[in-house]
């Protein structure tokens, strides 16, 4: 199984002590600390060259933590950089976990922070080893103390060194924070003078806007040319266009014809280039490859029966699509039919299928296992089985350990047995219930997102149905932390109210449908279109969440088109947002494209990313940039591949940032897959105004 963030092999629920208050075991300090006469008047770490000792000798205002199965000490030495006393943490033997040296969580110890700043954080150490990183907490005043992520890997070293991170602007409710140094390997890591800085510069100041309608809400167009597709499957590729996959797009006749189409959009022309399609990709799956082409799974074999006794049936076709050449290249077969499957990375490049319907037309329980080392769909007696039903195209999300979270979002019908979320193991060939999911067996085409950052492990739960039974779609949404000990869904704030066809407002708990969520480059959510109930009533209402706060903006701009069943919803590297589909159930299609520029792009200028040194990234390494002037945050976003409120591979990357001079920016990047899957990303930067630059793409892994 890939590492864990910064973590490798660890246990599934204690990657790093970073599940809540997990790490922070032992408190070893005085109650009130008196000042080192050594720290500096702008230093905001208590004790920072560690030589001020508590009750029990162990340095005040720091502690021993960290959890799992290891052998270690954890105490002071002489070997100090300088003073007399440095932190040392030795691991001599690891199975799982983690130890760490950190500040304590306290209103003495814990430094103090202003929300919207940025602080420097540097620590000087020497290690034997490469698993270890900086790990930071902060306290929310209404949730408490909570991991907010790792800002660096440390490289091992020999001879002191200094690293230096930035942190992402501090999230509205913060007052505290806590960080210190993880190791998460057998080695030996000794650290000494601590430094946290609020960083001086002003990071924005909010900006006078003419249009102050569309500063709020943000703005929709609708372009003057529709789309040559039906467009059920949207892929952004890593050259900026979109692939638009219709198959037969939900037309016997053009089943029965042997038309299929796809097409290649571009979005800087408006143009369209069709693509032979060798099959009816209609319901496939689909996720990218590391090496930017894009691996299409399963799709219709055949329409139901006249008489309906017999229902869709799946393929077992499998093909790649190159955009070099816009072709389909077709791959060995899967083991069994789908229609409708999921479609996952896995961190180690390799695709993870599920779910659907198989070529009798009965619910697929066959494991699909795609090698990326072989470039091939592996045989039966190498793909471990549950024998287990996932539905169809059941949302399943790679979890920085490695294993599967299924978030309870799946198309048509009820939820799985028990409590309708689970967490797949395909290591260790597991299933294991997640509690707290809201009605159910009416998240039918509800849609799932690992909000930003991936590296807090929390996801979005929004909307749904059950077009099955008739029942109107609920505003119900769900939060989980993956990393806590025992992971459970949480009730989150309801969907704001929309408005009905013809503008008649919603009432009581209606909600919708067919959702579709988008990773904003600003680090919200965008929730936009869906239905009332299947098929029928489209909802117009759209908002943006705020993963800092889990609070929902209403009143944001809504799209003109409805975008029921069928539609897509999806960011572009331009910062703006593309909406395509809706087959309501008369049969027809609406095959307008609708463009999105959400309020930051009202706000002032942007921000540019100048040069970027390297496209190709490896995990754990620091990327230099330049910009056209000060950034406050960067971000790797994985581009979409999204059909039916389904993209379980969407995720939004914090790159905490090392700022130089000359505008020139080391970006600090996880060595954990698991959080970021290979393949390219769109790199953004944003200034303290919450305007983000145009992307870059880079490489990963």
């Amino acid at each position: 199984m890939p590492p864990t963030e910064a973590v490798p092999m660890f246990s599934p629920e204690l990657r790093r002590g970073l599940g809540r208050l997990l790490a922070l075991t032992l408190l070893l300090t005085a109650g009130v600390f008196i000042a080192s006469p050594a720290q500096a008047a702008a230093n905001l770490v208590q004790n920072p060259g560690l030589e001020q000792a508590g009750t029990d000798g162990f340095p005040a205002c720091w502690e021993r933590s960290g959890q799992g199965d290891n052998t270690f000490t954890l105490g002071t030495t002489a070997e100090a950089r300088t003073g007399g006393k440095a932190l040392r943490v030795a691991v001599t033997r690891l199975n799982n976990g983690d130890r760490k040296a950190m500040m304590t969580e306290s209103a003495q110890c814990a430094p103090r922070v202003t929300a919207g700043r940025q602080y420097d954080l540097s620590v000087w150490y020497k290690s034997t080893t490469a698993a270890n990183a900086m790990t930071l907490f902060r306290h929310d005043k209404a949730l408490g103390w909570q991991y907010w992520m790792d800002p660096a890997t440390l490289p091992a070293t020999n001879a002191w060194t200094q690293k230096v991170v930035r942190t992402p602007p501090v999230p509205a409710n913060t007052d505290q924070v806590t960080w210190g140094v993880s190791v998460y390997g057998v080695g030996t890591l000794t650290t000494d003078d601590y430094s946290m800085v609020e960083v001086s510069a002003a990071i924005g100041t909010p900006v006078a806007c003419t249009d102050a309608n569309n500063c709020i809400k943000g703005k929709w167009q609708v372009m003057p040319y529709e789309s040559t597709v039906r467009g059920v499957h949207s892929v952004v590729l890593h050259n900026g266009k979109v692939l638009l996959v219709a198959g037969s797009g939900n037309d016997p006749n053009a089943f029965a014809a042997g038309t299929f189409k796809t097409a290649v959009y571009d979005p800087a022309n408006g143009s369209f280039t069709n693509v032979a399609t060798p099959v009816d990709l209609f319901c496939s799956g689909h996720v990218q490859l590391s090496d930017g082409r894009v691996l299409v799974m399963g799709g219709n074999k055949d329409y139901p029966s006249a008489d309906g006794t017999v229902g869709y049936k799946g393929l077992k076709n499998s093909y790649i699509f190159d955009p070099a050449t816009n072709k389909y290249t077709r791959t060995n077969d899967m083991l069994a039919g789908h229609w409708y499957p999921s479609a996952t990375m896995l961190g180690n490049g390799d695709i993870i299928s599920l779910g659907g319907l198989g070529e009798d037309s009965t619910g697929t329980t066959t494991t699909d296992y795609y090698s990326a080392a072989s470039q091939q769909w592996l045989p039966m007696d190498q793909v471990k089985q549950t024998w287990a039903w996932w539905g169809l195209y059941p949302s399943m999300v790679l979890m920085q350990d490695g294993r599967l979270f299924y978030t309870g979002s799946h198309t048509f019908g009820n939820g799985l047995p028990g409590t309708g979320a689970s967490i797949y193991n395909y290591g260790a060939n597991t299933i294991t219930d997640v509690p707290g999911l809201q009605n159910k067996d009416e998240r039918d085409q509800s849609m799932s997102v690992m909000l930003p950052p991936a590296q807090a492990q929390r996801v979005l739960t929004v909307g749904g149905g059950n077009g099955d039974t008739g029942a109107t779609a609920g505003r119900l949404t769900d939060i989980i932390d993956l990393k806590a000990a025992n992971p459970a869904y949480k009730a989150g704030p309801l969907i704001p109210q929309g408005k009905l066809t013809g503008g008649v407002p919603q009432t009581g708990a209606q909600g919708k449908m067919y959702v579709s969520l988008v990773l904003l480059p600003d680090g919200t959510v965008f929730e936009t279109g869906g239905a009332l109930h299947n098929r029928a009533d489209p909802v117009f209402e759209a908002s943006i969440f705020d993963p800092a706060t889990n609070t929902f903006k209403s009143g944001m701009a809504t799209d003109p088109v409805p975008r029921t069943y069928h539609s897509s919803a999806f960011l572009l590297p331009d910062g703006r947002v593309m909406a395509v589909g809706d087959n309501p159930g008369n049969g027809s299609f609406d095959t307008r494209i609708s463009i999105y520029s959400p309020p930051y792009l009202f706000k002032g200028a942007r921000p540019q990313i100048k040069t970027v040194t390297n496209t190709n990234w490896a995990y754990g390494s620091t990327q230099r940039i330049t910009t056209n002037g000060a950034i406050t945050r960067a971000s790797l976003i994985r581009p979409a591949a999204v059909t039916h409120s389904s993209d379980p591979n969407q995720r939004f990357v914090e790159l905490p940032l090392t700022v130089k001079a000359n505008n020139a920016i080391d970006l600090n990047v996880t060595n954990n897959p698991n959080v970021a899957p290979p393949g390219w990303y769109m790199l953004f930067v944003h200034n303290g105004k919450g305007i983000p630059s145009v992307a870059k793409w880079v490489k990963l892994g």
